[in-house]
């Protein structure tokens, strides 16, 4: 089964001002990403704004990632939902439309118990028993957080759950699900400004909203840990975490958005409630990162 590694981009959803999704934008910011020399391709999950799409555009912009990737790297699409029978019908959806696996959330907002969150996924793994999986584990979002031993017990009932992406800093927590199947079970930290950290305690890499944007300094962060070329890992990886501070390391989607277009990759929108920041906004973030960008020989438009 294919698995997800290196440096995944968590990809945005453009919109066109009235709202829908800009589909010509997405296809070129899928091939802007893998020309840049990301590993993997994550569409559909926080930093897409899933939960401001209907089942309908998810599955469209699932389609255009797809074949806007052609094969060239794996797309893995996010089909955690609301409800267990719209995620089953995403995550159905995405093995059929030639996807090479998918990520799925836990529960959101009610509470779940270890007992639930096992049926959960162990229902929907079993649903598509060929398709790799990846549990998303992000609990200061969805309300809800999956232990090691839960993670443990969901893998050994479903094979085809491969991984974690956990997109929490704690390192203690990230220790334990690498050891799930003894030691082989795929971890993805979504912690951006600790990449090195996470890789050289055995993580596959990381799922990146950051890297959606500006994946230069991640892609070089990770072609120089697989060199072992420290000194430059650690270099890349400060720059890393200046583009995370930049850009609010993803807590408001619109400085992704307004980077991206200050890149010439796209011109996008926020879909309400969320709302584009303010032209003075604007001014600072484009003068954070051209100053960044100038200092690492990064290009902007």
């Amino acid at each position: 089964m294919k698995h997800l590694y290196g440096i995944t981009s968590a990809m945005i959803t453009p919109f066109n001002k009235n709202g829908s999704i800009d589909h010509n934008a997405l296809a070129h910011l899928t091939t802007y990403l893998i020309d840049k020399g990301v590993n993997c391709l994550y569409p559909c999950g926080t930093t897409g704004e899933m939960l401001r799409l209907s089942l309908n555009e998810r599955k469209q912009a699932a389609n255009t990632v797809i074949r806007a990737a052609s094969g060239r790297v794996p797309v893995f699409i996010h089909c955690g939902a609301a409800t267990y029978e719209d995620t089953s019908e995403l995550l159905a959806h995405a093995e059929s439309a030639g996807a090479d696996g998918a990520g799925i959330v836990t529960p959101q907002f009610f509470h779940a118990e270890e007992t639930e969150l096992i049926n959960y996924y162990t229902s929907l793994a079993k649903s598509v028993p060929d398709f790799p999986i990846y549990i998303y584990n992000i609990p200061q979002c969805s309300g809800n957080d999956l232990l090691p031993e839960t993670a443990e017990t969901i893998q050994q009932l479903c094979p085809n759950i491969i991984g974690i992406k956990y997109s929490y800093p704690d390192i203690n927590r990230t220790i334990d699900y690498l050891a799930i199947n003894d030691h082989h079970f795929s971890v993805m930290q979504g912690c951006d400004r600790a990449l090195s950290a996470m890789l050289s305690l055995g993580c596959d890499g990381t799922v990146s909203g950051i890297a959606g944007v500006f994946p230069e300094p991640f892609v070089k962060v990770y072609k120089a840990f697989k060199q072992n070329d420290i000194r430059q890992m650690q270099y890349w990886q400060n720059i890393c975490i200046q583009f995370c501070d930049i850009l609010k390391c993803g807590s408001n989607m619109s400085y992704f958005k307004e980077a991206l277009k200050l890149r010439g990759v796209t011109d996008s929108y926020m879909r309400l409630p969320q709302l584009s920041i303010d032209s003075d906004e604007r001014d600072i973030l484009k003068n954070r990162i051209y100053k960044l960008c100038d200092h690492t020989n990064i290009t902007v438009r």
